[in-house]
């Protein structure tokens, strides 16, 4: 008799296996037992037929707690009626550790409840399949920028300069300087970039802002591209490649946890077809005003603006070419206009909002000088960057996608904390 894990069943249909479980649920009636087991690979049921096990057996199926853990042993059937396919009817069970009192019982629990108990939540089957979305995005991410010759290079998480701006920093000591938790590694990317020619970093960022909203997380992971010898427009058609083959990936391999999720494929399907539409910050501004909106040129959109632009198109959309005010200063200056600078945000669609914003860079050592002046950051701490235009400066872009909102999305969660194992450990701390 072979142990196996519940994910490969169909492999032993018809032969007998053991497997460790723990209980989610259970109900029986006078002469059958059915249990709902899960083994962390996959959930399915569990038969327990009266005439076929011991009367101990079939009085330990009846009376058994919510997440006991167990040994079965029976053979593996085929089942056309359940999501995964297949059970096991039992004939043997052997408890492990008996549970009493489990918190998260088989009836409706309020958010906060299970945001407070998501060391225990992470067990039942929506967040299970949310992590293992979360799982295939993160191999179809390396896969997909390893396929496209980039490599990864690991950026610093204590950090001492600011990418983004210095209101958001989380800061502490490093001995005797002032050190900050990363929000970006994109400025390390471009160095990186201008070694190696297509670089990625993919680790953790941070947010000093005490955002409630349901797209914001104060910890999350960032996936940060850099590209040399590149402009916007070839960044652009990467970064909807990239997007296109993260839902197909999903696609191929997670069909079981959409189903679980209640999430339609068909919606999915359409965000694979290429090119996405492109829109100018300018355009985006008429839209919204013809559209309601009370708004004038030179504002950020918030998440009510782009839900409604995004809805237009149906697709995830690149809006181009924002006001330099409201954009950071590494950003490079538009062309033929003062005001704008070349970057894109990418918005998906379903009320999910920005999730990519990248620009071509700044590669002017005298204009990203007086940038970082007009910041109000040192330009000591940003010597090394300065250096890399000094010291064969080429155009490069880059782009940087959360992983925690991205996933929120192609999931169709409500909330991006259920895109993250542990978003509520901290509370005590940073409620």
């Amino acid at each position: 008799m072979k142990q196996i894990n519940m994910v490969d069943a169909p492999k032993y249909v018809n032969e007998k296996v053991k497997i460790g479980v723990w209980l989610t649920n259970k109900r029986s009636s006078g002469k059958i037992a059915f249990l709902q087991l899960r083994d962390g690979t996959a959930f399915f049921q569990g038969v327990v037929v009266k005439n076929n096990v011991t009367p101990e057996t079939f009085e330990l199926a009846k009376e058994v707690k919510q997440e006991t853990s167990m040994w079965v042993t029976g053979i593996i059937h085929e089942d056309a009626r359940s999501k995964f396919g297949y059970e096991i009817e039992v004939e043997t069970i052997e408890v492990i550790s008996e549970t009493h009192d489990y918190p998260i019982t088989p009836k409706e629990h309020g958010v906060d409840f299970l945001m407070d108990h998501r060391h225990l939540w992470l067990r039942s089957s929506r967040p299970h399949a949310v992590m293992r979305i979360r799982n295939e995005v993160i191999k179809a991410t390396y896969d997909f920028f390893n396929d496209e010759g980039f490599i990864k290079i690991d950026s610093p998480i204590l950090t001492g300069s600011a990418p983004e701006g210095t209101t958001t920093l989380f800061h502490t000591e490093y001995f005797d300087r002032d050190a900050y938790l990363s929000q970006s590694g994109q400025l390390y990317e471009e160095a990186g970039a201008e070694a190696f020619g297509k670089v990625f970093s993919f680790g953790p960022t941070f947010r000093a802002e005490k955002s409630k909203t349901r797209r914001h997380l104060i910890e999350f992971w960032m996936i940060e591209p850099e590209m040399a010898f590149m402009h916007q427009e070839e960044s652009l058609e990467i970064q909807e490649r990239y997007i296109a083959y993260l839902v197909q990936r999903v696609l191929d391999n997670c069909e079981m946890e959409l189903k679980t999720l209640g999430r339609d494929p068909e919606i999915l399907k359409k965000y694979t077809v290429l090119p996405y539409p492109r829109i100018s910050y300018d355009e985006a501004i008429e839209m919204l005003k013809k559209g309601g909106f009370d708004l004038e040129w030179g504002v950020d959109f918030g998440s009510p603006e782009e839900t409604f632009l995004a809805d237009q198109f149906n697709q995830p959309v690149f809006v181009i070419n924002y006001p330099k005010a409201i954009k950071p200063f590494y950003m490079k200056p538009h062309p033929t206009r003062d005001d704008v600078v070349i970057c894109a945000d990418l918005l998906a669609p379903e009320g999910y909002g920005e999730i990519i914003g990248g620009s071509e860079r700044a590669t002017d050592y005298d204009y990203l000088y007086d940038q970082i002046v007009k910041a109000g950051l040192d330009p000591k701490e940003y010597s090394w960057y300065l250096d890399l235009r000094k010291y064969g400066s080429v155009p490069h872009s880059g782009f940087g996608l959360g992983l925690e909102r991205a996933l929120t999305w192609l999931t169709g969660e409500d909330h991006v904390r259920e895109a993250i194992p542990f978003p509520r450990l901290l509370n005590r701390i940073y409620p």
